[in-house]
């Protein structure tokens, strides 16, 4: 009975400890949501930068706290637009 008890203890304390993760979002602590209908995501920190994906509104993903001519970096080789993203409640951008 008491193993059943602490195994309890231990699964929602780890549940809890995933959910904060979640909210900081990435390693640097940077998550954003999209606010345009379509957000193409290219190779370089220009709007003529080669689209190497694409995001619907409301993604939700980790970046990095790096702004570069307009462009946040979301990976390496990775740039979106920062003005159609917004850092989730919690996040650190």
């Amino acid at each position: 009975m008491i193993i059943g008890v602490v195994a309890a203890v231990v699964v929602i304390y780890a549940l809890g400890q995933k959910g904060q993760a979640d909210a900081q979002g990435s390693p640097t602590g940077c998550k954003v949501s999209v606010t345009a209908d379509v957000l193409n995501a290219r190779e370089t920190a220009a709007g003529n930068g080669k689209v190497v994906g694409k995001y619907l509104r409301g993604a939700e993903f980790d970046a990095q706290p790096v702004v570069q001519n307009g462009f946040r970096k979301i990976a390496d080789g990775k740039w979106v637009a920062d003005s159609f993203v917004t850092p989730v409640s919690g996040a650190k951008c």
